[in-house]
């Protein structure tokens, strides 16, 4: 999408999820190289923030963390394509993934 282009950085990585389709559970992983700042969000297809997964520091390495298809108030969302966001001071990276009931 236009609204969050990505910036290559070198050893920031933004895996696919897995699975891709999934219901009701997907794991995203992500590496940073260095200790940063880290917001991971889930956007549905018009940009809207569905859930904050991630909001803090993190040290460098790779990380992984569950999204149960649920927004920010704990409410199961609809089937359909959903973006995860990767923002760091390193910069930004975005996927596509999609949640079939």
């Amino acid at each position: 999408p236009s609204w969050a282009p990505q910036t290559p950085t070198v050893g920031l990585l933004l895996a696919p999820n897995r699975p891709n389709p999934f219901n009701p559970v997907t794991t995203i992983a992500f590496t940073v190289p260095r200790t940063t700042g880290v917001r991971l969000t889930v956007l549905d297809s018009r940009g809207r923030l569905v859930a904050e997964l991630v909001d803090g520091v993190v040290e460098s390495g790779r990380h992984e963390v569950s999204w149960q298809g649920r927004d920010n108030s704990g409410r199961a969302v609809p089937s359909g394509n959903y973006f995860y966001l990767l923002q760091t001071d390193l910069g930004r990276q975005i996927r596509k993934m999609t949640l079939l009931k």
